[in-house]
This record gives structure tokens, sequence and C-alpha cells, in this order.
């Protein structure tokens, strides 16, 4: 099989604290397949972390190099995959993700601070993180929402029952 006709067995979507990493490589080593998060292969590309993508080069930026590595790990990659938090805002990766089967890792506000940390170097949340937060998590849950096959509730729940929950759809 050519990789251009590879995809992935399951696209995780959600904001920051969500468990999207966690989640993506435990159910990775539960379905015996690799884990690819595309903020990775931006560092990749970018030769630094996100957060230094934002600060030094932009937002703007940022997003081209998502939307890219979006679109090939869409493509090429054959395992479990996660997506930023903000990838799904952009058109063309919505577009995209139609006819993936992508779950939505559903968290409160309150767990996912706690997940974040307030003093987190995420650059999306510098300013009042709590605040900012809640603005980011109220105007991409519909993006989510519309976007998932399945939504899972990860408040209050150990990562090895979430896994479970999503082996068990697949």
């Amino acid at each position: 099989m050519s990789s251009a006709s590879q995809q992935p067995t399951v696209v995780l979507i959600g904001p920051p604290g969500s468990g999207k990493s966690t989640i993506g490589l435990l159910l990775a080593d539960r379905l015996g397949l690799s884990f690819r998060d595309t903020d990775t292969d931006v560092e990749a590309v970018a030769g630094k972390p996100v957060s230094d993508v934002f600060v030094e080069d932009g937002e703007a930026r940022f997003r081209e190099l998502e939307a890219v590595a979006v679109q090939a790990a869409l493509e090429g990659h054959d395992g479990v995959l996660s997506l930023g938090g903000g990838a799904v805002l952009h058109g063309p990766t919505q577009e995209l993700l139609a006819g993936h089967r992508v779950v939505y890792l559903r968290v409160g506000l309150d767990q996912a601070v706690k997940r974040v940390g307030l003093a987190s170097a995420r650059p999306l949340l510098v300013l009042n993180p709590r605040s900012q937060l809640r603005k980011l998590m109220e105007e991409r849950r519909p993006v989510y929402e519309r976007l998932a096959v399945t939504t899972v509730e990860t408040d209050d729940r150990e990562p090895a029952d979430i896994v479970a929950e999503i082996a068990a759809t697949l």
C-alpha cells in the first residue's frame, strides 16, 4: 500500500487539556499502532517549540505550518493522530477531516485548567489563562462537535477508561 492511500485509524480533536497526547499514545499502544501529533510535526519543521513559533513567527505562520502538517498526516499516517486544538478552525482542514474517524475528547473548563495549568507555556493562554481557555473552548466547541463521529467525555475519568471506550467504538 502506498503512503498516499494510508489514512489514520482515528483522529483525536479537542481543546488544550482534553488529553489528546496522553490518550493518543495509550490508544496507539493498545491498538498496536503508531502515534503522531501534528504539533510535534510542526516543531520538527520549524526547528523550535510551538510556543517559540507563536512568539517569534506569529500565530499566522504557526497556522500555515499546522495546516501543512495536518494534511500530510491525514494523507500518510495510518495510526492514531492527534491534532492541535486549533487545527480544526482551518476550513480546508475541516474538509479534509470528512470521512475520517474523528473522536472529540470533551473536557470541562475546570478539568482543562487543572491539566494545562495556569502557568502554562501555551501561547494562546498567556494573558488571563482561565478566561482565555474558557473563550477558546466556547468558540471551538461547535466545530469539534460538528466534525466528530464520536464524542468521549474525559472529566474525572482515568485515561485507561477513555482509551477502552474509544477502542470499543473502532
